[in-house]
Parts: C-alpha cells; structure tokens; sequence
C-alpha cells in the first residue's frame, strides 16, 4: 500500500492534524530563519559601520596632530626678533626649550645654519655637528617640511632608553628660518613615533568578550610601519601589506565601510581602511589607518541573533504542532484565516499579526500561541535595535567628549590653540562677510618665568587661573578667550575697532596689575593689538601682527598695551 493511499486512510481529525502541523513547523523555521538573517545583516552591518568608524576617527586624530606639529614649526621659525640675535642665542635655546616642555614627544629641538652646522638645540644635543646631509635640513632649507617615520640616526645613542624598550623611531619636522629673502637656517622637530602609539591606542575599543578592535598604519606604498606590540613580529614575518587596495582606501571610495579580510597571520579578521586626509600640504604622508576584529568576535550578537531566533521558532513550532493534533472540528475554517494572517506577517507589511481565533478552544491555544511567537520575535528585532542606537549614542557621546577635551585648555578651562583656531576663523569669516570691524588682542604676563622659578609651577599656575578669571570678567559674553601656550593669551573681539580694543586691553593690564597676589606679589601683563586690514586679511597675519605689537610692549617696559604699526586700512 503507498503512502499516499495509508494517508487517505486517515481520520479526518489526523488528516488535518498532520497537514496543519507541518504547515505551521515550515512557517515557524521562515519566520525565524528571515527573521534571524535580517537581525545578522544588521548587526553584521552596524558592525561593519563601527569599525570603520574607529579607523576614521584614528586618522582624524594623527592628521590633526601632524598638522599641530607641522604649524608649531611653521610658527616658530617665523617667530619675529628671535632669530636676529643670532640663531644660538639664550632667547633662542629658550623657546625651543619650552617648546619642548610643552610638547614631551618632540624629542629633539634643532636649529641649523645654512650649511647644516648645529648651532642650538634642546639638552645641547647635536650642537656643532654637521646635519648637512638628512633628508629633514635639505628639505627644510626650501620650505616647511614633514618626513615620514624613520628610525633614529644620530640620537640613538644619545636619548635615554625608550620607554616602550623598542628603537626610537621619528617624524620630522622642518621649515627655514629667513632674514628678509635670505634663509639663514632651518629649524628642525624630531616628533617621536610613541606620540602614535598612544593615539591609536586611546582610540581603540573594547570589544565583544574583553577582545580589542586592533589599529595599524600603513605608509603610502602599503608597508606596515606601526602595529600593535603583540603582533608586530609575526605580520612582519609574513610581510604583511596593505589588506585593501591603495586605490579604494578611502572615504569616498563607495566600497563598504569594512570587509572580511585574510590577513599574514591566516587568520580572517572584520577589515576597515581609511586614508588620512592631512589638513595641510606638507603633512600628506598618504598614510592608511586599518582596524581589524576577529570575524567571530565581530558577528558574535549577528550569530547569537540567527540562534535565538531560530530556537523560539522551533519551540512555537513544536507547540504548535501539538496544539494541531486536536484542532479537528471547524479547523479548514480556521485555517484560511491563519494562513492568510501568516502570509501577511512573512511579507513583512506594517501591523500585520496572527489573530486570535475563538470558534474552539484548541484552534484559539493554536493562533494565541502563533500570535505570541510573532510577537517575541517582533520584541527580539526591536530590542535589537534598541541596543544598536544605544550603542551609538554611546559611541556619538565619547566623540563629543574626546572633541571637548581637545578643544579646551585643562588648567584655565579656556579654549586650547585647537578651538581657538576654529573659533577665530568663523569669526574672521563673519567679520569678512559683514563689513564690520574684528580685534584680536595678544596678552602675556610679564617675567612668568621668575614666578616658576621663585615659586614653584604650583604658584604660576595659579597666575594663569587669575588671569584667565580677569580676563573672563572683562570681556563679552560674544568675545573669545584662549590660553595659546605657556603664559601666552589670546582675545578675538568682533564688532571692535582698534581704539575699543585698546581700551579694553588697557582695562584687562590695569585690571592684572591692581591685583595683588599674596605669595607672588603685583603681576603685570603686555598686550599687543590687531585688527582685520583687509578682505585678503588671515588669521596668520593678524596673529603675527598683535604678536608683534606684543613684543613692542615687552621692549618698552612691559605693563603696557601697544598697537600694530598702521601700514595699511583697517576695515571699519
């Protein structure tokens, strides 16, 4: 006897019991499966996009902080007065001493004559050797210069053991110090590469399971030139390179933000690229920053996910096919009504659910539990998504925190060189657009470096904490108020002309010297004045120029206020 004919043998109760109840298993694995694969795109997705995330905001940061370094080199090679005292001066051994201090990474603060001879340099080291021949002083000689990583030549020997136990490796920094047309030197940074190491590895997060997203840099020909510790010797053994093409590693690309990618060590990791978009010409380094996860720690929630889903399927699938065992009287009418409400759930349309089916009590325990399993599955897809958003704006959150924290100077609460920048050139544009009037007014105190030495760093820096409250209780709410460096301000005031800025810069000197502090006595501050010339006017020009009027200050006694030399229009 065949099958066909043993199945028409049946009871109609069993007949109906055994088509419904494959019926119903075969939608719950559908269900569960579409289900599970949607949520697995998605996490896979928002995994993906993470990824790429962190590498984005990793060459963001090692863009801005080669362009910082690349500008403070810029700057102090076009400091004015300095250089004409000779270039091994006292003044100039300290500024590039402070410069130092400022910045710890820069290890080493040279200046060059003209024909590569040392003449001063931070810890006086190099002093009358001959730099003739590095890359840094050919290039620096004609204009201002970035090199890309290299290891140490000269200071090996003579800079203290790294701290990290590895070779020094650095980033140079160049640019040439002119007399007029001539260039008599340059000016040479050696930055060193642990400034990287300790960018990327603040950037990296934690993962699934404690496991870490990892961070590497490429050069512009795809050689790995950092890689986390843990790694570095077995990718360099199997000369790891570039994992994407040089031609797609970019955010403009249109591939996907990551891919799963063989890497040296055969293993497939989750791959995100970025090349970094330097801010200025001579910090274009074409460097690529790569993160990578384990491909099993990446899609760890996607496969949780496709598990999950599928369980509860086969488990409502399982009831259901028991509840069918005894849904025999006035089921064939039923059942259109659940397989029409079935076909609309697995296509997806907006409210569709399984109803409530009440003819009898067993088809009703049938489409209540179908009903509630569409729901659990609906609640498993929502609450994903929630996690995914919370996760964001996690993430959103500790962007604009990392932003913050960049933009603002720790010990005065002030804006830092950072968000001054940013702030100074929306208002010169403002002011461009406008019409009207733009000061910018540059104060130090005066003989700072005494307050250190004869009172500690303590006692200074709470001269910089008084000062930055003066100046804020002078000032506008509109007005921009900087710490620059050091002991050195910064004030922007739009819809000022240079006679009201004078005005309040004599304010905040009269102000600074009035105050006596009980430990450090009378403080005096210099200010100097400039003021938006022209259209064509930059916010380089107008600091140079209140630097300038600053340092006629100084050379006419200090607590006082001086305003740039009137070589041209000021716009009113």
């Amino acid at each position: 006897m065949t099958h066909p004919t043993r199945f028409r043998g049946q009871s109609l109760r069993t007949q109906i019991s055994v088509v419904f109840a494959v019926l119903v298993i075969a939608l719950a694995a559908a269900m569960s499966l579409g289900f599970g694969e949607l949520l697995k795109l998605r996490v896979q997705r928002d995994a993906s996009q993470a990824l790429h995330t962190v590498a984005d905001n990793a060459s963001r940061q090692l863009a801005q902080g080669l362009f910082e370094r690349s500008r403070v080199t810029q700057v102090l090679a076009d400091a004015p007065g300095i250089w004409e005292r000779g270039l091994d001066s006292a003044e100039v051994r300290q500024l590039l001493a402070r410069s130092q201090a400022i910045d710890p990474h820069s290890l080493w603060i040279g200046v060059a004559d003209a024909q590569g001879v040392v003449r001063a340099a931070t810890k006086g080291l190099l002093e009358g050797e001959s730099v003739r021949e590095r890359p840094w002083f050919v290039a620096g000689l004609a204009q201002l210069h970035v090199g890309d990583v290299h290891p140490a030549k000269l200071l090996e020997k003579l800079l203290p053991p790294n701290a990290s136990g590895e070779p020094y490796r650095f980033v140079d920094f160049a640019a040439p110090i002119r007399s007029g047309q001539t260039t008599v030197g340059v000016l040479g940074m050696h930055g060193s590469w642990e400034w990287t190491r300790e960018v990327l590895e603040s950037l990296a997060p934690i993962g699934i399971q404690g496991a870490s997203v990892d961070l590497f840099v490429f050069d512009r020909t795809g050689k790995l030139i950092f890689s986390p510790p843990e790694y570095r010797s077995q990718l360099e053994a199997g000369n790891q390179r570039l994992p994407v093409p040089l031609t797609v590693a970019t955010r403009e690309s249109g591939t996907p933000p990551a891919t799963v990618v063989a890497w040296a060590d055969g293993k497939d990791y989750l791959t995100a690229s970025v090349r970094m978009e330097a801010r200025n010409a001579p910090s274009d380094l074409g460097w690529h920053i790569v993160a990578r996860e384990r491909v099993e720690v990446a899609f760890a929630d996607a496969d949780r996910a496709v598990r999950l889903a599928l369980a509860i399927g086969l488990l409502a699938a399982v009831l259901a096919a028991a509840l069918a065992w005894i849904a025999a009287r006035r089921l064939s009418e039923d059942l259109y009504v659940l397989a029409d409400a079935a076909s609309r759930v697995e296509s997806g349309k907006p409210g569709a659910t399984i109803p409530l089916v009440t003819h009898n009590r067993d088809v009703h325990q049938l489409s209540s539990a179908l009903s509630s399993m569409t729901e659990r599955l609906i609640a498993a897809h929502e609450a994903m998504e929630d996690k995914v958003r919370l996760r964001t704006l996690e993430l959103e959150a500790a962007n604009r925190a990392l932003d913050l924290q960049a933009r603002t100077d720790a010990l005065t609460g002030l804006l830092n060189r950072r968000g001054f920048d940013s702030r100074m050139e929306f208002a010169l544009a403002l002011a461009r657009r406008s019409g009207r009037p733009l000061s910018l007014i540059s104060v130090d105190v005066d003989h700072f470096k005494r307050v250190n030495d004869s009172f500690g760093h303590e006692a200074g820096d709470e001269v910089l904490r008084r000062m930055a409250q003066t100046l804020q209780q002078r000032l506008r709410a509109s007005d921009v108020i900087a710490r620059l460096g050091g002991e050195e301000f910064a004030v922007v005031l739009p819809d000022t002309d240079l006679a009201g800025a004078r005005a309040i810069a004599q304010s905040i000197v009269e102000s600074m010297a009035a105050q006596e502090d009980p430990l450090v006595g009378r403080i005096t501050v210099s200010a100097g004045i400039s003021s938006l010339r022209a259209q064509q006017d930059s916010v380089h020009e107008m600091l140079r120029r209140s630097d300038a009027a600053l340092y006629e200050a100084k050379g006419q006694g200090r607590n006082r206020v001086c305003v740039e030399p009137e070589t041209g229009p000021a716009l009113k």
